[in-house]
Order: structure tokens, then sequence, then C-alpha cells
């Protein structure tokens, strides 16, 4: 399960991380960081339409980034 805080951090400061969602799935558009807007479900679906990855790889990598950017870890 996604930490709720890590989720809440990264919806309320989307134009800060939407730059490093980005840097993580280079294949995003800014189309879709407009549609994504902060949101968890958004961001997996649209890194599984992007790179093809099944629903839990998907949700895996937004886990691993989330955590790492809310923490100030590098992944």
């Amino acid at each position: 399960m996604t930490n709720p805080i890590e989720t809440k951090v990264i919806k309320g400061r989307w134009n800060q991380t939407q730059h490093e969602a980005k840097k993580q799935w280079s294949k995003l558009t800014e189309e879709d960081l407009d549609y994504i807007n902060g949101d968890k479900d958004k961001l997996i679906e649209k890194v599984r339409e992007r790179y093809g990855h099944d629903a839990e790889s998907a949700e895996l990598e937004y886990k691993s980034w989330a955590s790492a950017l809310t923490t100030g870890n590098d992944r």
C-alpha cells in the first residue's frame, strides 16, 4: 500500500514534483502531466500506457519514486 502522506505531498506540490516525474518517466508528455495533476492513479495509468507495464510493476515504480522523492533519497 502506498503511503498516504507521500501521495498527499506529491499532489499538493505537483507544480514542483511533475518535473521529477518527467525525469523519472521521460516518455510522459506535457499533456500527460497536465492530465495527471498530482493524482497517483492517473500517474500509474500513464506509466502503464507509455511504458507497457502491468499494474503491479507500475505501482511498484510509483511507490519507489514517491518514497525517494518525499524522503530525499536517491532512486
